[in-house]
Order: C-alpha cells, then sequence, then structure tokens
C-alpha cells in the first residue's frame, strides 16, 4: 500500500520553522530526526558555540 505525500508525517525544524516531512531515508530514524537539512544542523551547532 503507498502512502499519498499529503498524509505523510511532518515534524518542524527549530532553526528554520519550516515543516519537513518524513522521508524513505529517514525510515529507521525518524523519531531522531531534528532539523530538515544537513545546513540547518550545522546552523544549530554554531548557534551553541556563541
Amino acid at each position: 500500500m503507498k502512502v499519498r505525500k499529503q498524509h505523510l508525517p511532518e515534524k518542524v525544524c527549530p532553526v528554520c520553522q519550516r515543516p519537513f516531512a518524513w522521508r524513505k531515508k529517514w525510515e529507521r530514524n525518524w523519531e531522531s530526526v531534528r532539523y530538515c537539512s544537513k545546513r540547518c544542523a550545522g546552523l544549530r551547532a554554531k548557534q551553541d558555540k556563541s
């Protein structure tokens, strides 16, 4: 059974405040995914250092 895009789970990125949807590559660790991209994860790391 295929799931339509509009029915995928979503989260909000804490850095850019944009919603992002579940992706196949996150299938095993969706619970631990926090950022929408590597860019946002990197920006968060820079903010924590300051």
